[in-house]
């Protein structure tokens, strides 16, 4: 389950993370009593979608004047914003969260997630802020630093500085960096949270560490003994199809196209299939296999019959939408290993081999 920025900062807050004065508007009149009350003389007024890339589409702007955030404020209610991140179906825009501007001197990258290989919490971050990590790793690779959670001791103040070190900061800044490293990981530990990340984590010029954006999400598995993060879900941000199975005790992820994964709760052993898939999505259905599925999948794939570059009506269009062929496609899954069989009739035994073979 996804949150609001303005939601994952309070939670932040009360973990010992220093975030800037802000406040909460549905509409232009109010965002601008939010800044009278927050006072100065510079605001950032910005778009509460559950979307990265926001800045880019619009959906965060800088203002110097009342009037300014007024207007703002209202350009972005009711917009559909567009991220690369959103998809071409956006996130319509009903709350803005209005904060006080502060002055930077320097943006950092820290993020945490669990790390399905070591089955451990993963510190990453980096000395380059304010950009995804997707293109930090591309363009700055040799910026990223990585560090595993012992979950005997937890995250040391010790492991905490050694963090703090490596990303360069002035012994002025130690003591914020380590209580906002340390916090943010009682908060992905004590809330069971999938993702905690501050981007950018910023120093300003009165050698504060704070939370300039920062992003949360928790496992929906947990959920039950969370009421108080279970009241955060904001059902207008999620997809239909998602909200709808989330009702009914069901975690399902939509992704583009006809594809869908289903997870059933945790108390139910279940088997999610993958039935015929239409378009581009295998890879990003492997990828997401790779990095969120733990129990075992089953794969139909049409048109492993089709000769190769020959339209064959859907199996046509699947073979042209990602790569050459429907083989190329089936051993995008196999590489993250699921079972792939050669005609749906088949599916009905395969389950049955892989319930019997964790039996």
């Amino acid at each position: 389950m996804d949150i609001h920025e303005y939601q994952a900062k309070d939670l932040l807050r009360g973990f010992g993370i220093k975030v800037p004065s802000g406040g909460l508007a549905d509409s232009p009149e109010q965002a601008t009593y939010r800044a009278h009350e927050i006072g100065g003389d510079k605001w950032v007024v910005k778009a509460q979608v559950h979307t990265g890339g926001r800045g880019k589409a619009g959906g965060v702007k800088v203002c110097s004047t009342e009037h300014e955030v007024f207007d703002a404020a209202d350009d972005m209610f009711g917009k559909k914003l567009v991220t690369s991140q959103s998809g071409p179906a956006g996130k319509i825009v009903y709350r803005v969260y209005v904060e006080s501007g502060v002055k930077i001197e320097r943006e950092l990258y820290l993020g945490f997630v669990l790390d399905r290989s070591s089955e451990r919490i993963m510190v990453v971050a980096s000395s380059s802020g304010g950009m995804e990590i997707e293109e930090i790793a591309q363009d700055q690779p040799d910026t990223i630093i990585r560090s595993v959670v012992d979950p005997a001791v937890g995250l040391t103040e010790f492991q905490a500085r050694e963090i703090v070190f490596k990303l360069g900061l002035g012994a002025s800044h130690v003591q914020g960096a380590v209580t906002t490293i340390r916090g943010c990981y009682r908060a992905f530990r004590d809330l069971d949270a999938t993702m905690v990340e501050i981007n950018p984590l910023v120093v300003t010029s009165d050698n504060s560490v704070m939370a300039l954006d920062a992003k949360m999400e928790f496992d929906d598995n947990a959920l039950f003994r969370r009421q108080q993060i279970m009241e955060l879900r904001d059902k207008s941000q999620e997809d239909l199809r998602e909200t709808k199975a989330a009702d009914q005790g069901l975690s399902y992820v939509g992704l583009d196209g006809n594809l869908g994964l289903f997870e059933c709760d945790a108390d139910t052993s279940a088997i999610v299939l993958i039935g015929e898939i239409g378009g581009p999505q295998e890879a990003e259905a492997a990828e997401f296999i790779r990095d969120r599925m733990r129990k075992p999948v089953i794969a139909y794939v049409a048109g492993l019959t089709a000769p190769k570059g020959k339209p064959m009506g859907h199996a046509g269009a699947i073979i042209s939408a990602f790569g050459e062929s429907a083989p190329e496609k089936v051993g995008l899954l196999r590489e993250v290993g699921v079972s792939i069989v050669p005609n749906p009739s088949e599916i009905g035994a395969a389950v049955r081999s892989v319930h019997a073979k964790a039996a």
